[in-house]
C-alpha cells in the first residue's frame, strides 16, 4: 500500500474538519441563530459566501457560492458578516487540542488538519480511540463538533472524514482500501473537477473501480504528472506525510470556463475570483503580498502577471482592482480567446514581517 513510516510500519493518519465552522461558532455564542439556516457573507452584489450553516445547506447553500445566490435559494437565511478573530481564537484551541496527541499537525486552514497519530503523545489503543478523544475534547472546550477520518494516509484519511459528517467518525482499514475505493464516483479524488470528470467520461471511466482498469501508460500520456498521480489514487496510494510548520505560500481560485471568452469578457470571472481568494486568505494567519493574474488560452497556453504593491491588499476592493490592472498587462492579439482565468495571492509572510504603513485588512 505505501502508506509505510520510516520504520516500515503503517501510519495511522487523522483528518480532522470542523463542522460549518464559521457558521457554528455564530451558532453557539448567539443563540437566537440555532437551528435556523445561517449565512456567513458580508452582503453585496459580489459577495461569496463563507461558510453555512447545515440548516443552509439543507436549501443548496455552499462555501464560495455567490451570496446573492445563496439569498435566492434561502430566502428565510440570517446572513451574519464573518469575524475572523473570533474563528481564529477559536481554531487556536483546537490546535492546542490537536498537539496534545501528537507534534504532528499540518494544519490546512483554520477548520481542518491531518495529525499523523502512529506514535500518539497520549497512549491509546488505535487511531480510531485518538480521534475519539479528540474529538470528546473539542466538544467540551469549544462547545463546537469535529468530524474525522481515519485511515493509513492523507488522501483516504481526508475522504473518510466526510463520510459521517456532521460530528462523525469513519475509519478505513488498511484491509478495506479497495473495497471502500472501488465504488466511488472519480470526483472524490482531489484535482479531478467538472473538466477532468468529463475526460475520464470519455474514457469510460466514472468510478475510481473503472479508473483502476486504466493502464498507467494510458493515464501518463492522456494527463501527464496528474495522471501517474491518478493512477496511485485510484489503488489508494499517497505516500505524503504529514508535514508541521509548513507556511502558507500562496492562494488562488480558478474557473475554467463553459464557453471560451476574450479578454474584455473576462472582468467578470476576475472580480468573483478575487472574492473567493479573499474569502479563503481569511483562514490564514499570514499576510499575501503579491497578486498573480493567471490566464490559459484556447491553445492551452498558460500567461501570468503579478503585481507586489509596497503595502499588501487590505480589502477584496483591492485585490480585485490590481488583478484587473494586471489584465491590461496582457499583450496577446486582441481575438485570443480564454479557456481559464485564475485570481491568487502570493509571497505570504507573518503578520509581524509586514510594514504597517496601513492597516493589514479592511
Amino acid at each position: 500500500m505505501g502508506a509505510g513510516g520510516d520504520n516500515g510500519a503503517v501510519r495511522k493518519i487523522l483528518h480532522i474538519d470542523m463542522d460549518a465552522f464559521y457558521a457554528s461558532v455564530e451558532q453557539r455564542d448567539d443563540p437566537s441563530l440555532r437551528g435556523r439556516p445561517v449565512v456567513v457573507a458580508w452582503r453585496g452584489a459580489r459577495s461569496v459566501v463563507c461558510a453555512a450553516s447545515y440548516e443552509a445547506r439543507v436549501f443548496g447553500v455552499r462555501s464560495a457560492m455567490p451570496a446573492m445566490r445563496a439569498e435566492r435559494l434561502c430566502p428565510q437565511a440570517v446572513f451574519v458578516p464573518p469575524d475572523f478573530t473570533r474563528y481564529k481564537a477559536v481554531s487556536r484551541q483546537v490546535r492546542d487540542i490537536f498537539h496534545r496527541h501528537t507534534h504532528l499537525v499540518e494544519p490546512l486552514s483554520l477548520d481542518e488538519a491531518y495529525l499523523d497519530v502512529t506514535a500518539p503523545a497520549i497512549p491509546s489503543p488505535s487511531a480510531t480511540a485518538t480521534a475519539q478523544a479528540i474529538r470528546a475534547q473539542i466538544r467540551e472546550e469549544t462547545g463546537l463538533t469535529a468530524s474525522a477520518g481515519a485511515a493509513p494516509n492523507k488522501f483516504l484519511a481526508k475522504i473518510a472524514s466526510d463520510w459521517n459528517k456532521p460530528d462523525g467518525l469513519f475509519v478505513v482499514a488498511p484491509g478495506r482500501i479497495e473495497a471502500f475505493l472501488t465504488p466511488l464516483p472519480v470526483a472524490r479524488i482531489p484535482g479531478v473537477g467538472k473538466v477532468m470528470q468529463g475526460r475520464l467520461a470519455e474514457l469510460g471511466v466514472d468510478t475510481v473501480g473503472q479508473l483502476r482498469e486504466v493502464p498507467r501508460q494510458t493515464l501518463h500520456e492522456r494527463f501527464g504528472a496528474f495522471g501517474l498521480r491518478l493512477y496511485e489514487r485510484a489503488r489508494g496510494i499517497d505516500e505524503r506525510p504529514v508535514q508541521p510548520h509548513q507556511p502558507v505560500q500562496s492562494i488562488s481560485s480558478e474557473d475554467t470556463f463553459a464557453q471560451d471568452l476574450l479578454l474584455d469578457e473576462l472582468e467578470p470571472a476576475i472580480r468573483a475570483l478575487a472574492e473567493k481568494t479573499w474569502a479563503a486568505t481569511r483562514k490564514t494567519e499570514r499576510v499575501g503580498r503579491t497578486v498573480v493574474l493567471k490566464l490559459k488560452t484556447d491553445r492551452f497556453r498558460t500567461i501570468t502577471r503579478s503585481h507586489t504593491p509596497d503595502v499588501p491588499p487590505a480589502s477584496v476592493a483591492e485585490l480585485t482592482a490590481i488583478a484587473l490592472a494586471l489584465r491590461a498587462r496582457v499583450d496577446l492579439p486582441v481575438g485570443t480567446r480564454y479557456r481559464l482565468a485564475g485570481v491568487g495571492l502570493a509571497g505570504f509572510r507573518d503578520r509581524d514581517e509586514i510594514p504597517s504603513q496601513a492597516p493589514l485588512f479592511a
